[in-house]
């Protein structure tokens, strides 16, 4: 009687690449490592740094799949301390880091500035595409309201105050299902007023938090009143699972940084702190590879943050708190 496939391959083991390749080690990208590796062809191999690692771990965590679409809501009670620029970043390194499709959307009521620091190209709005919603059927029907930063799908605001305000809280959520059938991950910078219509529509379908604040009296007293302003309004759940950006553009000696650190972390999930960059400090078109290597890895710090949630969105906020 033959003995079957399976048993064969029980007895001898299946022959895959992991089973008759010598490990060498992981082969390092960076530093005196890499070069090391590269003048000896590979015979020594000192693996990877810390820092190299801890990289490499957060770009796994980046990755990771969605199931369905995650939309993540950026917000401040305060303006200028970077809601924007963390927006804009955030996007970018999870579009080019990804597989899939992100677009990043323009929700501020006051002619926000996203594709300004994105692509420069606010000639189409978010206004357009809500007039035009019942002939969206493709993603290419789509486009013709966004413009393109690398990998990154951009969605401008409106640009004449004027009508701003037609931009509410039904016309973000019906956008939003539309975006929701063709993208993968949807970052919305709101703007700073937490009571207005849209905002109410952010937050209603956010699954990820992040709040802005900086490392000032009042960039991180902002902060801390958002968070506050939020738990008032039934959403301590979001709050408990939000992530915490402070924009260090702002910071002075005589407020301990420590401090200020740890009060955010007894309150959220996480905080990252974005070193100041004269790159993003300029105002300009925004590009990754310009930032320097310590503000692209807080960025990349901040999208594997992001991704850790992208198992579920927490549940929402009980009726009537």
């Amino acid at each position: 009687m033959s003995e079957t496939s399976e048993a064969l391959e029980g007895r001898s083991g299946a022959l895959t690449e992991d089973a008759i390749v010598r490990f060498r080690g992981e082969r390092p990208e960076g530093g005196w490592r890499r070069l090391l590796y590269r003048v000896t062809g590979g015979l020594v191999n000192p693996g990877l740094g810390a820092a190299e690692r801890a990289r490499r771990d957060r770009l796994r965590r980046i990755r990771r799949a969605v199931p369905g679409t995650h939309q993540i809501a950026v917000s401040s009670i305060k303006g200028g301390v970077g809601k924007t620029t963390v927006s804009a970043c955030l996007g970018l390194v999870l579009a080019e880091h990804r597989g899939d499709r992100v677009i990043a959307l323009d929700a501020n009521p006051d002619a926000g500035t996203l594709a300004d620091r994105l692509t420069g190209d606010t000639s189409v709005t978010v206004r357009h595409m809500l007039e035009n919603l019942e002939s969206a059927y493709s993603l290419g029907d789509v486009a013709r309201y966004t413009s393109l930063a690398g990998r990154l799908q951009v969605l401008a605001s409106e640009q004449d105050p004027a009508m701003s305000d037609a931009f509410d809280r039904a016309g973000y959520e019906r956008v939003c299902s539309v975006l929701n059938r063709f993208y993968n991950v949807i970052i919305t910078d709101s703007g700073t007023g937490l009571v207005h219509s849209a905002m109410e529509g952010t937050l209603a379908l956010a699954d990820s938090l992040v709040v802005v604040g900086a490392p000032t009296v009042d960039g991180a007293s902002r902060a801390s009143k958002t968070l506050d302003w939020l738990v008032a309004h039934g959403y301590e759940t979001q709050v408990d699972q939000a992530v915490v950006v402070l924009s260090c553009d702002r910071k002075s000696a005589e407020v301990d940084p420590k401090r200020v650190r740890g009060h955010f972390e007894s309150r959220c999930r996480g905080v990252v702190e974005i070193p100041h960059d004269p790159h993003l400090a300029s105002g300009s078109r925004i590009e990754l590879e310009r930032l320097r290597p310590a503000t692209h890895d807080a960025f990349l710090a901040l999208g594997a943050l992001i991704a850790d949630g992208f198992g579920g969105r927490p549940p929402a906020p009980l009726p009537g708190r």
